[in-house]
């Protein structure tokens, strides 16, 4: 079966229509429907249920996804490991949580991207399940998790500690930011143990989510208050948007990486965690303009 097959299969999935699928892979509508007809047909299934303006994947089509995009992925990172031969540059794949990258990695790989030569780096945003199934079906190269991974096949290390700190718009107690316009930033299951222990009586704050810069734009925009990174928070805190409201409100979560031992591109991911163990946490350059030009908005 061609791989062709399966990348236009994941693409019609991802679009829910022929033709925009057509459009974003460069070919005709025709040669589309031709290619979804010869997957259907050699599954013996129908993948997607097809209505005027609606077009969703069937249970079989549901099914297909995950292996659909194990091969095309598979496909990708042989290419780009017989490069080697060749003597090109060997790529590895870097991939983190959204909050990782919001509070971590952005800057990591800049520094990383700068200073480590003879590679070139992928860099993805996947979920904590998606990351650690990438790692063993050789998908992924390295992984930056919060949550330390437990496999045979897998080398999990600790790169870093990642300070979070209660900040709010406005200069207030402890009690007063957590019981108005508190959104909770969800850091996994030891934040929110520590979460309890700090805050027992936590009213329903305002606002759940699990990104970092969604709660940082709330609070910009509408006032409040949140547990953000450090690194994230301080050009904020520096140029007056952001306080800090207790130095005793900081939690530490840990930053892991994790790889499989038998990598053949080992010896690059080790040279990755020795820049990554030598880096200091810092928020990222968009971050840093922003918090720039807003006290320069604010001197005028």
């Amino acid at each position: 079966m061609d791989v062709k097959g399966f990348t236009t299969f994941l693409e019609v999935a991802r679009e829910r229509h022929f033709g925009r699928a057509a459009d974003r892979l460069n070919i005709t509508q025709a040669a589309v429907s031709a290619r979804i007809k010869q997957l259907e047909e050699y599954f013996d299934t129908t993948l997607f249920v097809r209505q005027r303006n609606n077009i969703h994947l069937t249970s079989s089509g549901e099914r297909l996804v995950r292996y659909a995009e194990v091969m095309v992925s598979t496909l990708q990172q042989a290419r780009d490991d017989l490069k080697l031969t060749r003597q090109e540059q060997a790529q590895l794949t870097i991939a983190g949580t959204p909050n990782i990258w919001d509070a971590y990695l952005q800057h990591c790989l800049g520094v990383i991207t700068e200073t480590l030569t003879g590679y070139a780096f992928c860099a993805e945003t996947l979920s904590q399940d998606q990351l650690n199934r990438a790692l063993l079906q050789r998908t992924l190269d390295m992984g930056i998790l919060f949550e330390p991974v437990k496999s045979e096949l897998l080398e999990c290390r600790q790169m870093a500690q990642l300070p979070l700190v209660l900040v709010s718009t406005r200069s207030q107690a402890a009690e007063q930011a957590v019981s108005q316009d508190y959104v909770y930033l969800d850091w996994g299951l030891e934040f929110s143990q520590e979460h309890a222990r700090l805050h027992p009586n936590l009213r329903a704050p305002s606002m759940r989510t699990s990104g970092a810069r969604i709660a940082l734009d709330v609070l910009l925009s509408r006032g409040g208050a949140a547990y953000l990174p450090l690194s994230m928070a301080q050009p904020f805190l520096d140029s007056g948007q952001l306080h800090l409201v207790v130095a005793n409100s900081l939690i530490e979560r840990p930053v892991y990486l994790a790889y499989r031992k038998d990598s053949p591109l080992l010896d690059g991911i080790l040279e990755v965690a020795a820049k990554l163990s030598h880096t200091t946490p810092a928020g990222g350059f968009t971050l840093q303009a922003a918090a720039e030009n807003a006290s320069l908005e604010q001197e005028n």
